[in-house]
């Protein structure tokens, strides 16, 4: 019994050094991201990059390809944050507009079933239609939070719950508690930005 723990110990505080760094800088990002501050997007490019080969190497293809997409829109994010709002000025935190959520709703599915249905015939791909999803989810999440809008967090949230299992069933431990982690952060994303729309709305016919 003892010796079983140990073992159960031994694989979960383990993990490479590489996953651990990508852990590090992961948890750095989404923390810089919650608190609104740009920081998050370099920061970001550095964990991506390491998530790339870390993925990669565990047969997730889908999220390895996803971790270059997120350097793209990182890029794109530093942008919108700094001079994304009227007139060239920095953004505010504003509500998912309906087109959005279409939008979201309709890349995720399609990307899902038909991504997945690549992975699943012409890979060795683990868990095909879960990893597309949660890429997919992804995108749609990464997108709105480069517009700063709030509710990226709500995706962010059910994203992270699916990753957890995934990533442990991967044996990617360190990475699975990462997520796990995510989780709270999101929560707390979401009240956070909660709060500055709502200090944005008042302030604005102050503005005006």
């Amino acid at each position: 019994m003892l010796h079983s723990l140990y073992e159960f110990w031994t694989a979960a505080a383990g993990g490479t050094p590489l996953e651990w760094i990508a852990v590090l800088t992961g948890f750095a990002c989404v923390w810089l991201a919650a608190r609104e501050s740009i920081w998050n997007f370099p920061v970001a490019m550095v964990s991506c990059g390491l998530y790339a080969v870390v993925y990669y190497r565990s047969q997730l293809y889908s999220d390895s390809m996803l971790q270059g997409f997120f350097i793209l829109i990182s890029v794109y994010g530093w942008y919108e944050w700094l001079y994304g709002g009227a007139r060239h000025t920095a953004l505010h935190v504003t509500r998912t507009r309906r087109w959005e959520w279409v939008a979201v709703a309709a890349g995720v599915a399609l990307f899902t079933l038909g991504f997945g249905y690549y992975l699943q015939h012409n890979t060795d791909a683990a868990l095909p239609h879960w990893d597309s999803f949660t890429t997919a989810g992804s995108m749609g999440a990464q997108y709105l939070l480069t517009r700063k809008r709030l509710e990226n967090w709500l995706i962010w949230i059910l994203v992270d719950a699916i990753y957890v299992p995934i990533l442990w069933y991967k044996q990617l431990y360190p990475t699975s508690g990462l997520y796990a982690v995510y989780l709270v952060l999101a929560a707390y994303g979401y009240v956070e930005w909660r709060r500055a729309a709502r200090a944005a709305q008042l302030s604005a016919p102050t503005a005006a």
